[in-house]
């Protein structure tokens, strides 16, 4: 068994908000294994999943190039050591330089430019990730980085009519999907696209907690459900309540745009990247 230290307990206490007691014991019954502990403190229901929380410490820009037919688009996460850079003009201005080429070349080679951009800047690059969408038929993407370059998204949107995508009304539409996602952080579009392995865990999570101890099997089992469908409608972008309008769901608003349109839109994909994840 691990030892399990102030720091280990402090560690858990950030990842899941739970007090620093329940925390020890957690740990304690885990034999020291954060995960297990995590998972122990989430069953108990002194904790919910904590997507930030679960992320290392790093620090980075984002930076997207968006094609002018809006048929493309690239997304780059840059990371450095310390915060300080990453608010530094040079730095970003390298971030948006490596987004553009990879924009004009998906297979390009970036190392040599890291190099350069260590030996400028005085501290360690690293180019984390980057993605290069294209359209397929009629659609757009759009895409869209949070104040403080700590989140971005891309997200592509479909349509039957070719017409609809050059109006306003699916401009505003792709504009308000990036945002929710941005801010929202969905997993997936809709419940169907959840990974089996993250529903299983999430059923057998709730399989175990308070809520369900010493009720018939029939109850349980309507309680399960309950708590999958919370889950879904948390992490599922189609319904998750509009940040615009709560009490919409995305759904709602993605069905209203149709309507409006005469057409049928589709949330095709998306990709949020954040800084250190």
């Amino acid at each position: 068994m691990s030892a399990i230290t102030a720091q280990t307990v402090n560690e858990l206490r950030q990842r899941t908000g739970a007090g620093l007691m329940d925390c020890k014991k957690a740990l304690t019954e885990a034999n020291a294994d954060m995960e297990k502990a995590v998972e122990i403190l989430r069953i108990k229901g002194v904790a919910t999943r904590n997507k930030k929380a679960d992320r290392k410490a790093s620090e980075g820009i984002l930076a997207v190039q968006v094609a002018a037919d809006g048929r493309s688009a690239t997304l780059l996460e840059l990371n450095c050591e310390t915060d300080f850079v990453a608010k530094n003009d040079q730095f970003r201005n390298f971030c948006d330089n490596l987004a553009k080429k990879i924009a004009g070349n998906p297979g390009a080679d970036l190392e040599p430019d890291r190099v350069v951009a260590v030996a400028k800047i005085g501290e360690n690059v690293r180019i984390h990730r980057h993605t290069r969408w294209e359209v397929s038929g009629n659609g757009l993407i759009a895409a869209y980085i949070h104040t403080g370059g700590k989140v971005g998204v891309m997200v592509e949107v479909g349509a039957n009519n070719a017409a609809s995508v050059n109006t306003e009304e699916f401009k505003q539409l792709l504009r308000d999907v990036t945002l929710q996602i941005a801010a929202a952080s969905p997993v997936s579009v809709s419940r169907n696209e959840v990974p089996q392995d993250i529903v299983d865990k999430e059923r057998e999570i709730a399989s175990q907690s308070d809520a369900l101890k010493g009720k018939p099997a029939a109850a349980m089992e309507s309680i399960l459900k309950g708590k999958l469908n919370k889950y879904f409608e948390t992490n599922c972008l189609l319904e998750q309540g509009f940040v615009k309008n709560p009490e919409l769901k995305m759904e709602a608003h993605l069905g209203a745009v149709s309507k409006q349109l005469g057409d049928t839109l589709s949330i095709r994909r998306f990709l949020r990247f954040q800084i250190g994840e």
